[in-house]
C-alpha cells in the first residue's frame, strides 16, 4: 500500500503486511503524545513489543507504537529481591541479566521471546512457573485520563495465559512491571523434562542453561522460520470431561489444577490427530513441536496460518470434544479480533 510501512520485520510470524504509521517510543510522555495524536485523528493504535505473540490477518490502518521504555532497577532486603523493569526490555535478556547477577527465580522462564510489557498480558509461563507467581505489580498509563496507575498482584486477575490487561489494551498501556523474588530459592522441576535434575544439587544457572537447550531444540528460530511459539493454550477441562477421556486414552498426559480442573496438553491432542508436520499452503505445523505453527518460507499470509489453526481446532474438537483456544492474538485492519469470530 502506498506510503504504508512494512511490518514483516516487526512480527515473528514474518507476515508481510503494512501499517499506516509506526513510531518508536522511549518514554511515557512520548507514548502518550503519539497515542493522543493518532486518537485525535480517529485512527486505531496498537502498542507492540516484539510482535512475538500476534498474527496479522491483514494490513493495519492505524498507528503502531513500538514500546521501548527501558530500565532495570533492583532493590533487596534479607528476604527478597525486588526488580522494577521497563516494559521495553526484552524478557529473555532480563532473565539472563538476573542469572548473571546471581538472582535466581526467573530461570524457568528463560528463552521466552518478547518484551517485558507483554508478559503480564498473557501471564507468560513455562516449565511450572508463571509470571503471576513472581509479579508484585504492573504500572500502566490510562490513555484516556493520562493518569499512571499501579495494579498490584491481586488486581491483575491473573489466570492461565490471561489477565485483566488482555481485555483492556485499548485503555491501558503497560509501562513497567515489578517482580518479587524470594532469596530462599527452591528449584521448580515438576515438568517431565526436568525431573531428572537433582533438586538438592542443581543450581539456578544449570536450570537456566538446560531450559535454554530444551527450548532451542523444540522451537524454530524466528529469524529462519516465521512463528510465534505455541499457537494454542493447553486446554483446561472439568474433571468429569477428563475422566471420560482417560477411559478412552489411559496414557493421556495431564496436570491437575488447584481448582480441581485438569490441564491437558494441546500438543499431545494435535499429535493424536496425526497432524504433526501437516502443511497448509505456505503454513505448516512444526515437525518438532505440534503446538507451533510456522510460516515455512516466510511468504505465508496471515489468513493461511489462521486457516491451518482453524483446521487443527476442528480436528481436535471432532476427535476429543475439546476446544482449543489460541494463545496468539489475532490482528485485523482495526486491531484485535476476537478468536470467537474464527474458532466457532
Amino acid at each position: 500500500m502506498k506510503n504504508y510501512i512494512q511490518l514483516k520485520s516487526l512480527n515473528t510470524f514474518s507476515i508481510d503486511v503494512c501499517a499506516k504509521h509506526v513510531v518508536t517510543v522511549h518514554n511515557e510522555c512520548a507514548l502518550l503524545k503519539f497515542w493522543k495524536k493518532a486518537d485525535n485523528k480517529g485512527q486505531p493504535v496498537l502498542i507492540l513489543g516484539d510482535g512475538s505473540n500476534i498474527l496479522f490477518l491483514e494490513n493495519y490502518i492505524g498507528t503502531i507504537l513500538l514500546n521501548r521504555i527501558k530500565g532495570i532497577f533492583i532493590t533487596e532486603n534479607k528476604m527478597t529481591w525486588r526488580i522494577h523493569v521497563g516494559a521495553g526490555e526484552k524478557w529473555h535478556e532480563l532473565v539472563t541479566y538476573t542469572i548473571n547477577k546471581n538472582i535466581p527465580g526467573l530461570e524457568n522462564l528463560a528463552y521466552i521471546p518478547g518484551y517485558v510489557g507483554a508478559a503480564p498480558i498473557q501471564n507468560i509461563g513455562a516449565y511450572g512457573v508463571e509470571l503471576s507467581q513472581i509479579c508484585e505489580y504492573v504500572d500502566v498509563i490510562d490513555l484516556y485520563n493520562e493518569k499512571k496507575i499501579r495494579f498490584f498482584h491481586a488486581e491483575c486477575n491473573f489466570q492461565y495465559r490471561d489477565s485483566i490487561f488482555r481485555n483492556c489494551l485499548k485503555k491501558y498501556a503497560i509501562v513497567s512491571v515489578g517482580l518479587k523474588l524470594n532469596k530462599k530459592w527452591k528449584p521448580v522441576l515438576d515438568y517431565h523434562e526436568l525431573i531428572h535434575l537433582n533438586k538438592n544439587r542443581v543450581t539456578p544457572r544449570q536450570v537456566f542453561n538446560f531450559i535454554n537447550i530444551i527450548r532451542r531444540k523444540k522451537l524454530p528460530d524466528p529469524m529462519s522460520v516465521g512463528n510465534a511459539g505455541s499457537f494454542f493454550k493447553n486446554p483446561v477441562v472439568d474433571i468429569n470431561i477428563a475422566r471420560c477421556l482417560f477411559q478412552i486414552y489411559p496414557n493421556m498426559p495431564y496436570y491437575s489444577q488447584k481448582d480441581g480442573k485438569i490441564k491437558l496438553l494441546a500438543g499431545w491432542l494435535i499429535e493424536r490427530c496425526h497432524l504433526k508436520g501437516c502443511v497448509f499452503g505456505e503454513a505448516a505445523i512444526y515437525s518438532k513441536q505440534s503446538l507451533v505453527l510456522i510460516n515455512r518460507r516466510k511468504i505465508a499470509t496471515g489468513t493461511e496460518i489462521a486457516a491451518l489453526a482453524l483446521f487443527i481446532y476442528n480436528q481436535v474438537a471432532d476427535k476429543f470434544n475439546v476446544y482449543l483456544q489460541p494463545e496468539v492474538r489475532l490482528i485485523g485492519n482495526y486491531g484485535e479480533i476476537s478468536p470467537k469470530k474464527l474458532f466457532i
